[in-house]
């Protein structure tokens, strides 16, 4: 699981190349090859402009973003690195998952998208979407925090939310894999307040053991390849917590697995990985 090459794909809305940059601390765990993507889609355009769409106007946006990317390759480049770019109009997920095929991307690098309340309810996010028909992992980048501060170094701290799934152990398997670009690795698991309902207090210490023996094994594990690692253990509502636990101990960015599977509960109430991408202040790495 490699991360070689990176597909980044950005609206110049809020992935810049100052965004591009913080993310080059992969280079130490093997990224060489960044592929740039930006979509042009017709309704939005039209609906921007409160008009129909033009051709000369697609073509003008095609410029404009051709200027931009040749100036972004050439520093690119200039790192030693190789550098490919498309522009394209049409629909922004196929286009994505199309040319992440094409390019056999190893990472697919997002900005966040925000949904109104009204869209929540019956539209599924660009996330989960992204998450149900690929295999790629898929980072939500949010360089930009509401502070005004800046990620620069997301992948320095981050923090792994595991539920013991197989998602999550192919997260475990990634972040050994670029491991040269961490410092330290913030294990959390959060022990959900509908899974302790009806469980008795002996239920409950038993629980709390078994999850606390499982942090335990990941942070040997973590410590074994030489990361340093810390780790913690929650019991009540999952998204907070881990919010929570990712400002107390200083993370830069949040590290968790997904379905990605279309189930109703899923369409309907949102997965927990969909739920930190769109919520989180952070940085968050998708593992399928």
């Amino acid at each position: 699981m490699n991360l070689k090459k990176m597909l980044f794909v950005t609206n110049f809305d809020k992935l810049w190349f100052d965004a591009l940059e913080s993310l080059m601390d992969l280079r130490k765990s093997g990224l060489n090859h960044v592929v740039f993507l930006h979509v042009i889609e017709k309704d939005k355009v039209a609906m921007h402009r409160g008009k129909g769409y033009l051709k000369e106007e697609e073509v003008g946006l095609k410029q404009m973003a051709d200027v931009r990317f040749i100036d972004w390759a050439e520093s690119i480049f200039e790192k030693g690195m190789e550098c490919g770019a498309y522009v394209v109009v049409g629909n922004y997920i196929p286009k994505i998952l199309s040319t992440a095929e094409a390019e056999k991307a190893d990472l697919i690098v997002i900005e966040a998208h925000k949904r109104t309340k009204v869209e929540k309810l019956y539209v599924d996010s660009t996330v989960l979407e992204l998450l149900r028909r690929t295999k790629t992992p898929v980072l939500v980048h949010k360089y930009m925090l509401p502070s005004g501060k800046t990620n620069e170094k997301p992948f320095e701290v981050p923090l792994f939310a595991t539920d013991w799934s197989s998602p999550c152990e192919r997260a475990l398997e990634q972040i050994i894999d670029i491991k040269n670009s961490v410092k330290k690795v913030v294990v959390v698991h959060v022990v959900s307040g509908d899974s302790m309902k009806g469980k008795s207090k002996n239920d409950l210490q038993m629980l709390q053991k078994e999850n606390k023996k499982r942090l335990e094994d990941v942070r040997i594990t973590f410590e074994d390849e030489g990361i340093e690692t810390e780790t913690h253990l929650y019991m009540g509502e999952v998204i907070p917590l881990i919010e929570n636990a990712a400002r107390e101990h200083g993370a830069t960015m949040v590290i968790t697995g997904s379905t990605g599977k279309g189930a109703w509960r899923e369409r309907w109430l949102g997965s927990i990985s969909q739920q930190l991408a769109e919520s989180s202040e952070l940085p968050t790495l998708l593992i399928p």
